[in-house]
């Protein structure tokens, strides 16, 4: 079941979210060749606890950390270690954040130093697809026609689009009704209602869709070992429409990167 947020739960969880943002575009400028995402993970922590939130992550079903570090081939789930991150290497960096009782959820894939063009070209693919996901999300659409839209999007540049891990609802718990898969056949699944909150979140590989799961019950790698990247927004139906909660601007002030890509899903005053 849909749980339909009021305007002032949807304001609540933007809080959570732009603490997220805030967490995310701290790090921008950590992640650099050398450092640990272990070393990320507790800036991380400390980040989140300061701004006056609890880490999101930070043992919901047992997982051991506040971020989800998911370096080159990892999918997403990655738990945090202390191998040095090197030049040419790409991380997701995943992370949630409850604050009055509500969660903020999203993820940036980021470069570390300078990168393979192949791989820059699948990092822009992909967070292209999910604002296309996005313009879906709006009443008299459903869940199929966001997943159609990333798929779609995505496959047309010969990436494999994960099957098994999808985008969901967010609320006072982190997985909320409905699920957000990445794929899908247009007009099919649930209907889109006003004053639902998904977390939308492409995970494309550069080669196949197919996955594998390490022993550690958590890390998902791709099955052909070639990169992939994950970028995820939280999103609420405003006025029909779909309005971010989140942001990338706080990373892109960070990296010095000028970006209006975000401009049409805020609601104009």
């Amino acid at each position: 079941m849909i749980i339909q947020k009021t305007r002032e739960e949807i304001e609540l969880m933007r809080e959570s979210a732009l603490i997220v943002s805030k967490t995310l575009g701290m790090l921008a400028s950590e992640i650099k060749p050398g450092v640990t995402s272990l070393h990320l993970d507790k800036l991380a922590e400390e980040f989140i606890r300061d701004h006056g939130a609890i880490p999101g992550f930070l043992g919901l079903y047992n997982f051991p950390n506040t971020l989800c570090m998911s370096p080159n081939a990892q999918v997403v789930h990655g738990i945090p270690n202390t191998t040095p991150l090197q030049e040419g290497d790409i991380i997701s960096v995943d992370c949630g954040a409850i604050k009055n009782e509500y969660y903020g959820d999203h993820a940036y894939t980021f470069a570390v130093g300078e990168i393979a063009p192949e791989t820059k070209k699948l990092l822009q693919v992909t967070k292209e697809s999910l604002y296309v996901g996005i313009r879906e999300l709006k009443i008299g659409n459903r869940v199929g026609d966001v997943g159609y839209a990333i798929q779609k999007y995505t496959e047309a540049h010969g990436y494999g689009v994960v099957r098994e891990l999808v985008g969901h609802g967010l609320g006072k718990t982190m997985h909320e009704d409905p699920e957000m898969p990445n794929y899908g056949r247009r007009g099919r699944g649930k209907k889109f209602v006003e004053g639902m909150v998904v977390a939308i979140e492409p995970m494309i590989n550069m080669g196949t869709k197919n996955i594998k799961f390490l022993r550690d019950g958590w890390t998902v790698l791709t099955r052909d070992g070639k990169p992939s990247a994950h970028f995820e927004h939280d999103v609420a139906i405003v006025n029909g429409k779909p309005e971010l909660l989140s942001t990338f601007q706080y990373i892109y002030e960070a990296l010095g990167i000028e970006s209006d890509e975000e401009d049409e899903f805020r609601q104009q005053a």
